[in-house]
């Protein structure tokens, strides 16, 4: 026999709107209303960082359509030293900037305010001292290149152009670190904007180089040194003027621990760079396979879908860095897993409609590029991989974004090498040329043996950590970074 009492509570436990349900309910609610709050912040980051760097791609394929009307040899030399000279020292430069993402962002979030200025300034001097290192890669450009199997033609003139290219180069230097000094405040709507208008200045610039004052390729050179540079000024002068609490003026305090923020700059930079350069050795092994140009045009297509999907995903490594660095520099750990939760869910989201849309339109999607039959078959065979590839690229950067908001560079950036040069190019290089299955062997053993295996350890790294260890970790930081200062006392956020 079941008491009345006993029946009650049986009762109400199975009713549509008993206790236990309106507790659900609320709980529901409150799940749904931190997941809103989180989605703005994120989204806060998210939106305009999207904007900002499709616009600075963009303005690398202005600079080649350009350089294309010029002729086939100018539109090989700008194309390569963008994508081989200067795509392998921005990848480093980007990187070891990243490393401002964990400091600036932790500060942030400590309300270290002055701090966040003083490691700008540190990063500006680490990574204009790496420019000058990185110097050779640029004046010995033509025999590299040469060495690589490059038409001497070719690479003759894209030692030029890439010489014509230094003061992009030194401009990373600085635009970099504003970057992410402004991206760690949440202010990434000035950065959204000041591209555009750089944007708009490299097509302005482009057309008065090229065709008015018909510099030729060297135009388009210059061109784009115009656009950065301007957007570092622009920058810089928002800083100066409207970052009152963050930016305190120059100070000797920043030529102070320079080495040890090199070390964590480059682990940063090891970091990041190692897979970007991993899907340009991809290219350069295909362009060495028998009847190359077939899959090298096709690869190209793929890769160029990739790109512009791939500035996504880097939007939300950069929030997922900066939410993750806030909330652990506020001392807030289960905030900063939740972060990583929403943000992950939701790069996965757009990862998946992204995906689909390739795997749907698998014949169709390269007709905005080409309209030779052969190509066109080729990307098809391919497009399997690429669909993989942006799946998987929805995932790891978000990883990524995590482990560069806790400062994990230097660990990351060894299973990164592990992953991408131990494990996934021998793997391409295996199912390429001695199985024989050419590019898709290539591509399929390096996304599987390399890119599948370092987003499943990143993934494993971040789900057994302890995030209130990871918040006194972040603090602790903070309190070694940061050198006592009279006026520090904590402050009302920065304006946004």
């Amino acid at each position: 026999m079941v008491s009345s009492n006993g029946g009650g509570n049986l009762n109400e436990a199975l009713l549509p709107h008993g206790g236990v349900d309106k507790h659900d309910q609320e709980n529901a609610r409150e799940l749904a209303s931190r997941v809103w709050i989180e989605t703005k912040k994120l989204w806060q980051i998210v939106g305009p960082a999207i904007f900002s760097r499709i616009a600075s791609f963009s303005m690398n394929i202005i600079t080649q359509a350009f350089a294309g009307h010029l002729g086939d040899v100018q539109l090989a030399s700008i194309s390569i030293a963008n994508t081989v000279i200067v795509g392998f020292n921005f990848g480093l430069l980007l990187g070891m900037a990243s490393a401002l993402e964990t400091l600036c962002g932790q500060a942030f979030g400590a309300k270290r305010y002055q701090m966040l200025g003083i490691y700008m300034q540190r990063s500006w001097i680490v990574l204009f001292f790496c420019c000058f290192l990185l110097l050779p890669v640029y004046v010995f450009a033509s025999p590299i290149l040469e060495w690589l199997g490059q038409p001497e033609n070719v690479a003759e003139e894209t030692c030029v152009v890439a010489m014509w290219l230094l003061p992009l180069h030194f401009s990373f230097a600085f635009i970099f670190p504003l970057q992410r000094f402004l991206q760690s405040q949440l202010k990434n709507q000035v950065i959204a904007w000041v591209t555009l208008a750089a944007l708009v200045i490299n097509a302005f610039t482009s057309w008065v180089f090229v065709y008015v004052l018909d510099f030729g390729v060297i135009g388009a050179a210059i061109a784009l040194d115009v656009s950065w540079w301007f957007m570092v000024f622009a920058l810089l002068g928002y800083v100066l003027y409207w970052c009152p609490l963050t930016w305190t003026g120059f100070s000797v305090q920043a030529f102070s621990g320079l080495w040890e923020f090199f070390e964590l700059s480059a682990a940063s930079g090891v970091m990041l760079c190692l897979e970007n350069w991993y899907y340009r050795i991809l290219i350069l092994m295909t362009g060495h396979l028998k009847n190359a140009t077939l899959a090298v045009d096709a690869l190209s297509i793929c890769m160029s879908i990739n790109g512009w999907e791939f500035m996504i995903p880097l939007a939300f490594l950069a929030a997922t860095g900066v939410r993750v660095a806030n909330e652990l520099g506020a001392g807030n750990g289960k905030a900063a897993k939740f972060a990583t939760i929403v943000s992950m869910v939701q790069s996965t989201i757009i990862g998946l409609i992204i995906c689909l849309i390739i795997v749907i339109f698998h014949n169709k999607f390269a007709v905005i590029f080409t309209s030779s039959s052969d190509v066109l078959e080729e990307v098809d065979k391919l497009s399997i991989f690429l669909a993989v590839t942006i799946l998987l690229n929805s995932i790891q950067p978000v990883l990524s974004g995590v482990a560069v908001g806790s400062g994990w560079q230097a660990m990351v950036a060894y299973v990164n090498l592990g992953c991408y040069y131990v494990i996934g190019l021998p793997l391409g290089f295996l199912m390429g040329w001695v199985f024989k299955l050419g590019v898709k062997g290539i591509w399929g053993g390096m996304i599987f043996g390399g890119t599948a295996v370092q987003t499943v350890i990143l993934a494993i790294i971040t789900m057994k950590s302890d995030w209130d260890k990871e918040a006194e970790k972040a603090r602790a930081r903070v309190a070694k970074w940061s050198s006592p200062h009279p006026d520090d006392q904590p402050a009302e956020p920065a304006r946004r």
